[in-house]
């Protein structure tokens, strides 16, 4: 039975909610910024090499997610699947939603693999600059290997934050972040009597590291993941119910794609403006990235506790939960706006010594401060809608947001205006205001009633696990 809501007027969270999501929110952003720091170490590094293998990692980097998000974001479908089996203390629940997670993520990661061969053909095609691509396309080449192992660690990582095992996610990341410095460091430069293989050697980096990555969670975590992976379930293989995860889980791609693939087309966009406005650019979005890794670990665990709250058919726990999230998420954005609008130059020579680069990101970071706000605002109530299972408006808002309005604008203000790079980014700041602010009164619309858990088997088969 539910729980009756007394507090449904409420603006702020009750304390105990801000608690919970403090608590889980504190680990699974160290873990979000730490993935992130992977790239950032990359491209802080290769970034004192030269301007065009600054652009390369980018235009790689950019390849590598164009193709693997939308893996990634299917697979976020595990969050409200395993976090309501969770609340609704279901075990077979939640051994059958992480054994489809694996199955979806190795049927997702053949094509995504093979996709990233070609990459020479595709960023030509795409117009990108002649001095950059080979470089672009080797990296690409050589991150292959890493999606599968990258594809199991989202599985494995969406399904412990679930369950609040944080602690392996968060040693297993501190372990590969330190292993990948320091194959950055032996690979791009020829340190330790490494080959100095530049950009090439940075991507090796990453792929080793993935790989690490993924085996050393599965082995910290084996003792207690390993009665949900073995033995494998035979009803996993049902389709009514692999379908019902797939209908949730696909929108949840198609989301992360299409707001990846409006900030992929702008840096697309920004590579026809030259390489300094590409590298420029590429100092800009990481800082942003950066940042932007904090109301993500919110929205994860927004998503968890939301979820949480559904399974056990508690409705103020989930309005909690909700206003929770946006008010860590929102408040840590307004917080770090701040910092963007006031220190683009300090900002942008951390990352490079070229005059004209740091021109370009100096332009462009404040306009990162500005965005901040409201990016906050569309990942965290991207996230509780996630929690509750619904995933199809978010995809849609995305859709009209970005691509037919946000884009538009961009292309427009960038090179019909002659505003240039700045011109570019107006267009995504206006695209992510308008989603958030459609994102925000869908949040409120979805609250407003009682959920149901998204995926339940009929009957469930038992096994040992159901003792």
């Amino acid at each position: 039975m539910g729980t009756i809501d007394t507090t449904a007027g409420r603006l702020l969270p009750r304390r105990e909610d801000l608690r919970a999501m403090l608590n889980l929110a504190g680990p699974v952003v160290i873990i979000q910024v730490g993935m992130m720091l992977m790239g950032v170490v990359d491209t802080i590094m290769v970034g004192h090499l030269s301007a065009v293998a600054l652009a390369a990692v980018a235009l790689g980097n950019l390849y590598f997610f164009g193709l693997g998000v939308f893996g990634m974001g299917t697979l976020m479908v595990l969050d409200p699947v395993v976090a309501q089996a969770v609340g609704a203390r279901d075990d077979p629940g939640i051994a059958r939603g992480i054994q489809r997670g694996v199955l979806v993520a190795l049927m997702l990661a053949l094509p995504a693999t093979l996709l990233l061969l070609p990459a020479e053909p595709f960023m030509v095609l795409a117009r990108q600059p002649a001095e950059v691509v080979p470089y672009a396309a080797a990296y690409a080449v050589r991150l292959a290997p890493g999606v599968l192992p990258f594809f199991l660690f989202v599985v494995l990582r969406q399904s412990l934050q679930s369950m609040h095992r944080t602690a392996p996610i968060m040693i297993s990341i501190v372990v590969a972040n330190l292993v990948n410095a320091a194959l950055n460091w032996a690979l791009i430069f020829g340190n330790f009597g490494a080959p100095a293989l530049g950009v090439v050697g940075s991507a090796w980096a990453t792929t080793l590291s993935r790989w690490l990555l993924a085996l050393l969670l599965l082995a910290l975590t084996w003792k207690e993941l390993r009665p949900y992976l073995l033995p494998v379930r035979p009803e996993i293989r049902q389709w009514a119910p692999l379908e019902r995860m797939l209908r949730l889980g696909v929108p949840i791609g198609f989301q992360y794609t299409l707001e990846f693939g409006a900030f992929a087309f702008v840096a697309l966009m920004m590579g026809w403006l030259g390489s300094r406005a590409m590298a420029g650019h590429q100092v800009a979005i990481n800082l942003a990235s950066l940042t932007f890794m904090v109301p993500l670990g919110v929205a994860d665990a927004a998503s968890i506790l939301v979820g949480h709250a559904v399974g056990r058919g508690d409705l103020p726990g989930t309005r909690g939960a909700a206003r929770a999230g946006l008010l860590c998420g929102v408040g840590f954005m307004s917080c770090t706006a701040v910092g963007f609008l006031t220190l683009p130059g300090p900002l942008s020579r951390m990352y490079t010594t070229d005059a004209s680069v740091i021109a370009v990101a100096m332009a462009l970071i404040p306009l990162a401060g500005v965005f901040q706000v409201f990016d906050g605002t569309q990942v965290v109530a991207g996230g509780i809608l996630r929690g509750l299972g619904e995933t199809k408006v978010a995809m849609l808002v995305n859709l009209l947001g970005y691509w037919f309005f946000g884009l538009p604008v961009s292309y427009v203000l960038g090179f019909h205006a002659g505003l240039g790079a700045p011109g570019l980014w107006y267009g995504l700041v206006l695209g992510l205001v308008a989603v958030a602010m459609i994102l925000l009164v869908r949040v409120r619309m979805a609250l407003a009633r009682e959920r149901r858990r998204v995926i339940i088997d009929h009957p469930p088969l038992p096994t040992a696990l159901d003792a």
